[in-house]
């Protein structure tokens, strides 16, 4: 079944759901009018289905492969990317004053989530180069903004960000790569960087990496961290790209899956490089980038849970096998699959209300300056980011279940969602790091903002719904009192238990808005809440039980 993009879809949560109205009601985003909504979805809706879907096949069977130090992209992934690049879907959310549009996040986030849908391994160029422009708009330079910024929206140059190395993974302080001062106000970067997602390719005609570097006089840890601009290729007298930068793809990673997005091992001998924020506050400017990436990869969950429904939906709508309640009915008749097919329903729904939740409170606070829509887009950025990938995982195993054996035989294509979404829960901050952050930092504040959606949730007209919402009220305080060990043992399940609550809490006011929405949000209820109390209990537990066996009795 080929891919659609599930424009209306988009648009009954935008409307009914989060309150997109708000956002289109300031002064900041007055452009964001329901007309030039529907032009957006419609336009970016199309172009995914009949340019970037056709390539997402391609881009598995026929992966990116370096040559003579040049990486080649999959079969029409030049095309595909000029065709995101034309639309302006690069720039959608930057300044006008370099060339963006200026549109919400929340748009760009509804985009995104369309093409990630129709090729996740293409999607995740854009999602780098708009996570850069970000970063540079609120950091860099004006000579670098005005040099980089325009090139990035136009396509011309594209973006990586370069954290990672072989010691130093979730541990960014024990990085070791250098830069030098060249005493012209540039700086020569020396080191290197693993897993730098499109590192290189052809599809454009200069590469920029921000690069995590420290300075001679760098302090140890995260403080001595600065963060450097480094092209591919130099900027030239008039701002184009000229001579090679010293710096090289050392290989491409062989992956479980994305196999049309080159990840590349990048090795920098003393490469020029410019400054980007002040000194030794690089960490600083990269979570500009990164918060940005982590409710983007949020996204590329819900894209793939999205996808593999659909492909789940047409294979159980067009098999016949065995007998059911409708005579020569297809498998969707079977309870079982139906089961599957309405639980993935349910899930995708829930994320996708979940990422455009909190993509509106990002709008709000840049539009409002109000602090409290800034806690709540920080506060639900953690939870979109690691429900979203944990549902699109699950949604593209379970699309494999729908199909029977057949889902386990690659021609059908089922088994490439799954590979391709696997890593999206480890990437941009694992699961498990967006649970402790969400305990850890995001509960810094007493826990106003957790409390502040609670209070939404306390307002739903439904028992069961207030009920799960005052026990995760009351294990949130639990939270606040207990030592962080404890917060750490239990996050996991906390930050599932807050999902769910909001996945039946959006259901239900889509029931509300649309009484023909009402048996989806009864069977997503009926899932999500019994879910969340248990995981609750697993919260309450504690780190002893985790500390019970000594590390040589585990590994005995």
């Amino acid at each position: 079944m080929p891919y659609r993009a599930p424009v209306d879809e988009i648009r009954f949560v935008l409307d009914n759901v989060v309150g997109f109205d708000r956002v289109a009601a300031t002064e900041t985003f007055t452009e964001a009018t329901a007309e030039t909504v529907d032009a957006i979805l419609t336009e970016a809706g199309k172009m995914t289905n009949e340019v970037l879907a056709p390539l997402n096949r391609q881009g598995d069977l026929h992966p990116a492969r370096l040559e003579n130090g040049v990486v080649r992209t999959s079969p029409g992934f030049k095309e595909g990317f000029e065709a995101i690049a034309e639309g302006g879907w690069l720039g959608m959310s930057a300044d006008p004053e370099h060339g963006g549009m200026g549109l919400p996040i929340t748009l760009t986030m509804a985009v995104n989530e369309m093409i990630g849908s129709a090729c996740l391994a293409i999607q995740l160029n854009p999602l780098m180069t708009q996570g850069q422009i970000e970063a540079l708009e609120a950091h860099a330079s004006d000579e670098i903004r005005d040099l980089y910024i325009p090139k990035l929206i136009s396509g011309e140059w594209t973006g990586t960000m370069n954290l990672t190395e072989p010691q130093a993974g979730s541990d960014v302080g024990a990085l070791r790569t250098k830069a030098e001062p060249n005493g012209d106000g540039t700086y020569a970067v020396t080191g290197q960087k693993i897993y730098i997602s499109w590192g290189d390719h052809d599809m454009a005609e200069n590469i920029c990496h921000l690069v995590l570097a420290r300075l001679p006089d760098a302090g140890p840890g995260t403080k001595g961290i600065s963060l450097f601009m480094v092209p591919k290729k130099l900027p030239d007298e008039n701002g184009n790209a000229g001579v090679a930068n010293d710096l090289k793809v050392v290989s491409l990673e062989h992956k479980l899956g994305l196999h049309g997005s080159p990840t590349a091992v990048m090795q920098y001998d003393g490469a020029k490089g410019w400054l980007v924020g002040e000194p030794h506050r690089g960490m600083a400017a990269m979570f500009t980038m990164m918060n940005n990436a982590r409710l983007g990869v949020g996204v590329q969950g819900l894209s793939i849970a999205e996808a593999a429904m659909q492909h789940a939906i047409g294979y159980a709508t067009d098999r016949r096998q065995g007998r059911t309640e409708a005579e020569n009915g297809s498998i969707l008749e079977h309870a079982d699959v139906r089961r599957m097919v309405l639980d993935m329903k349910a899930r995708t729904f829930a994320v996708r209300a979940l990422c455009l939740d909190c993509a509106v409170a990002l709008d709000m606070a840049k539009a409002t300056g109000d602090a409290s829509w800034a806690a709540r887009g920080a506060f639900l950025t953690p939870i979109a980011k690691a429900f979203g990938t944990d549902v699109g995982i699950a949604v593209a195993s379970e699309g494999i279940q729908v199909h029977g054996g057949m889902g386990f035989v690659e021609e059908t294509g089922a088994a490439q969602y799954l590979r391709d979404v696997r890593v999206t829960a480890i990437y941009e901050g694992t699961n498990g790091i967006q649970a402790m952050d969400l305990v850890g930092r995001k509960l810094m504040d007493g826990g106003a903002a957790a409390f502040a959606i609670l209070d939404e949730v306390d307002q739903a007209d439904h028992e069961g719904l207030r009920a799960a919402g005052a026990e995760l009220r009351t294990l949130t305080e639990w939270m606040l009192e207990r030592p962080m060990q404890d917060r750490f043992a239990g996050s996991v399940a906390y930050l599932a238990a807050f999902a769910r609550i909001l996945g039946a809490h959006y259901h239900l006011r889509a029931a509300e808005a649309d009484a023909s929405r009402a048996p989806l949000a009864r069977f997503a209820a009926g899932r999500l809440l019994p879910e969340a109390l248990a995981e609750m209990a697993k919260a309450r537990t504690g780190a002893d039980e985790l500390y019970a066996l000594s590390s040589e009795e585990i590994a005995a």
